[in-house]
């Protein structure tokens, strides 16, 4: 089988590599000059554990599937990663009952080694800390993202599989039982595949309306959340990422997380945007202090500096739940062999290669 995944993030370079393993034919098609420069290139870069999620959701499934499968990969691959632990903390009493329901949730889902501690037990491990109660997750981790895709494309290709960049997609359209694709940039073309993953990101909906016989009425809205990331100053002041309870905001609150050399780094906030944009205000600081004196009061004033910023595809907008994500195969818009992914923000890069052994299964049997 001849397969096309638009796309070359973590997830469709997850996709491209289950494929090219089953011993087909993969071109992973992607419109920049490299892999992995959007959504996968300006994440917190964590390793989930899947808490947050109800039981029946896409993403409850795939995260804590994606996280086993993440961390075994990373270890059979060389990729740098680290399971450091997370702790989901409470200021108040309202936030402590927040994140006692988190704690069960992230039971039912299927969460390894959730346990909750009292204040005293949570500055055991991190001294700095401030918290009523927290919920420890020692399976949350964090893992080098570009490290993950390289290791990913070197799978593909290892299997016959290439990726191809400046390739933009154009349209899809069907004829004589395969997908034609027309594919834009300095070389434009077409060629036919068997099957077609549409995990084009931002440009997922675009494509899904140029993709012909596929109902208008099933393309998504495309709603874009700038998170804005700050990097702090001075020694680190934790060993653990800390997050704060989540708030109905699009996101999980303004929450500390490090990266594998140990510097600290603050976000994402949710800024609401119409165009993609990457620049950090650096005045969004002042809204930051607050909300991480909450957990950290030891945070000296004038620490924080601008980072960088990260654009996450969402599917609902301001003040609306979060989305689950939107997986759309033939049993739900009719058109034999081609999948559209809809709305693969957090947790899409824990969840990758769970996504991926799913859309296999779906258009391989």
């Amino acid at each position: 089988m001849e397969v096309l995944v638009v796309g070359a993030g973590v997830v469709g370079l997850a996709i491209g590599r289950a494929f090219a393993q089953r011993g087909h034919a993969v071109i992973v098609a992607e419109a920049e000059d490299a892999f992995g420069t959007g959504v996968s290139a300006r994440s917190s870069e964590v390793i989930h554990g899947g808490m947050y999620y109800p039981s029946d959701s896409a993403r409850a499934l795939h995260c804590v599937d994606g996280a086993a499968k993440l961390y075994n990969f990373c270890v059979n691959h060389g990729v740098p990663h680290r399971a450091c632990g997370k702790l989901i903390v409470a200021a108040d009493d309202a936030e402590a009952e927040t994140i006692a329901a988190i704690r069960r949730q992230g039971e039912a889902n299927g969460v390894p080694g959730l346990e909750l501690l009292d204040a005293a037990a949570a500055r055991r491990l991190e001294p700095a800390l401030a918290c009523t109660l927290a919920l420890h997750s020692p399976r949350t981790g964090i893992v080098d993202s570009h490290a993950l895709m390289l290791a990913l494309l070197g799978v593909i290709e290892d299997h016959g599989g290439a990726l191809a960049l400046r390739t933009p997609v154009d349209r899809l359209s069907r004829r004589d039982g395969r997908w034609h694709a027309a594919f834009g940039g300095s070389e434009p073309g077409e060629m036919a595949f068997d099957a077609v993953i549409n995990t084009a990101s931002f440009g997922a909906p675009a494509l899904a309306a140029r993709t012909e016989g596929y109902p208008a009425e099933r393309v998504p809205v495309l709603r874009l959340a700038r998170g804005n990331y700050f990097g702090c100053t001075g020694k680190p002041a934790f060993s653990r990422l800390i997050y704060p309870a989540p708030r109905i905001d699009g996101g999980l609150g303004i929450h500390l997380t490090l990266d594998l050399a140990g510097r600290t780094r603050f976000g994402p906030d949710v800024e609401w945007v119409d165009t993609v944009d990457y620049r950090v205000d650096p005045r969004r600081a002042d809204s930051f202090y607050g909300a991480i004196r909450r957990y950290w009061p030891g945070l000296p004033d004038g620490a924080l500096y601008p980072d960088y910023a990260g654009l996450r595809p969402k599917l609902t907008g301001p003040g609306e739940p979060a989305a689950d994500f939107r997986i759309d195969g033939a049993a739900e818009h009719g058109l034999p062999g081609i999948v559209h992914l809809f709305g693969i923000e957090s947790p899409g890069l824990t969840s990758s290669l769970s996504l991926a052994d799913a859309i296999v299964g779906q258009l391989d049997g």
